[in-house]
């Protein structure tokens, strides 16, 4: 066989096992498990997704609580008036039997037991007057009641919307803590836990000497809390979520903040990252549905998502927003 033959021959063998090795890896990576940054992605993907619903579930879920309470004050209000009502008009019925039971009921029946014209004036003025008496103690408790029920029908109408919400949220969440789930388990294939995921950044320590400020107050308060878990919707002592977090840490030094990340932006003054404190607020994403709480060096404490814990990170790990200071 000439050499120019045996060249070609041996060409072509090559392309073969080529062309072969080539299928082999294709059909491999085809049908590959997904990598770890694949699933980290899937995972930041829904999350990005369901943080947004569980502020929008806090925020709700606080509003429902509070004018329930508003509601359930009305209603302790409008209980003794009931009862004032109730004991009224017992009170009418009992002199009503007791004047049918003696015969004084009625003007032909003060006529027939009047022993003189006198007395036959005095029964009537008398039945008069407690006609008059009980029926203006009837009416007043009346006007009082309606006036209060009129008070709390927007409240009945408020609660009975919120309570809808409270309850479509919660089943959305489950929605989406079913798809975090599935994510889970992926994240437990691709680490050998479920908190695998955690490794992947670093752990530092919030700084040891604090200034004698809220802020610094605030800010070592979280930093105590690392290390327990995300639960939406939790605000301490065991689990928390990121908005939880940072309203139980200012909870600590007399500041009260809205259950969301959004309502607590709203509720404070902004401050710039050239003036950033510790304690300060960190917000971020353009919808305002993360929030962190500065320690320091560029660092926060954060509740970031399901399956993690309370822990320090980057500040700049995620889109930020903007910087507020409660106050």
């Amino acid at each position: 066989m000439a050499p120019t033959r045996v060249h070609q021959r041996l060409r072509m063998v090559i392309a073969a096992v080529v062309s072969v090795a080539v299928t082999v890896v294709l059909s491999g990576t085809a049908h590959a498990g997904p990598t770890v940054a694949d699933i980290e992605k899937q995972i930041d993907k829904a999350w990005n997704e369901a943080e947004p619903l569980i502020e929008k579930y806090n925020a709700t879920h606080e509003q429902y609580v509070k004018n329930k309470a508003k509601q359930d004050a009305l209603l302790k209000q409008i209980a003794p008036l009931q009862i004032q009502v109730d004991l009224a008009q017992v009170k009418v019925g009992a002199i009503a039997a007791a004047a049918y039971r003696g015969g004084r009921v009625g003007t032909m029946s003060a006529m027939f037991a009047a022993r003189s014209p006198e007395d036959f004036v005095d029964s009537l003025s008398y039945l008069d007057m407690i006609a008059r008496q009980q029926s203006n103690e009837v009416e007043s408790v009346r006007v009082a009641k309606e006036q209060y029920e009129t008070q709390k029908q927007p409240i009945d109408v408020l609660v009975a919307e919120l309570k809808g919400q409270d309850a479509q949220l919660a089943t959305q969440k489950k929605d989406i803590e079913k798809r975090l789930a599935e994510l889970q388990t992926l994240r437990k294939q691709a680490y050998g836990s479920s908190t695998g995921g955690v490794g992947k950044y670093r752990q530092w320590t919030c700084p040891s000497e604090y200034l004698p400020t809220k802020g610094y107050k605030a800010a070592s308060f979280a930093c105590k809390q690392a290390g327990k878990p995300y639960v939406w919707a939790a605000a301490g002592p065991n689990y928390y979520d990121c908005s939880g977090l940072t309203m139980t840490a200012w909870k600590q030094v007399g500041v009260y903040l809205p259950h969301n990340a959004y309502a607590q932006r709203h509720s404070m003054p902004y401050v710039s990252r050239a003036n950033l404190q510790i304690g300060d607020l960190v917000f971020y994403y353009s919808d305002i549905h993360h929030v962190a709480i500065y320690v320091g060096n560029g660092k926060v404490m954060t509740a970031p998502q399901t399956g993690d814990v309370v822990r320090m990170a980057n500040m700049d790990n995620g889109v930020v927003n903007s910087f507020g200071r409660p106050g």
